[in-house]
């Protein structure tokens, strides 16, 4: 299985899509893509990963990644995902403690602009 990533704006937030595998092979495009929409100025983003299949260490490394770079400009980086398999991976790592996962994309653009 590969990954297919495509992004659009809603408002000032970016939402990235991922479907598919993120693993050791397709992290980078992922990490790729993060790093080039935070240098063109989008800081408040949302990765929607409700059709994400596979998720492993290398892929959690490159949300976290891309967490750090979006707060280094004050910036939010929600998740959407609602399949208990991946939620799984995020429960047990504690990352759900760092990052908000929310179960649509709606969801999760109007928790930040009611912060």
């Amino acid at each position: 299985m590969d990954l297919k990533l495509d992004h659009y704006t809603e408002g000032d937030t970016e939402i990235v899509v991922v479907e598919g595998e993120i693993d050791v092979y397709t992290a980078p495009r992922l990490r790729e893509l993060l790093i080039d929409l935070v240098n063109k100025g989008n800081f408040h983003l949302v990765v929607n990963m409700e059709k994400v299949e596979f998720l492993d260490s290398t892929g959690l490394g490159v949300l976290v990644g891309g967490l750090k770079r979006v707060r280094a400009h004050d910036g939010t980086l929600d998740l959407v995902c609602t399949q208990e398999r991946i939620l799984k991976i995020f429960r047990i790592t504690g990352l759900t403690k760092v990052f908000g996962i929310h179960s649509s994309v709606q969801e999760a653009i109007d928790k930040r602009s009611s912060k």
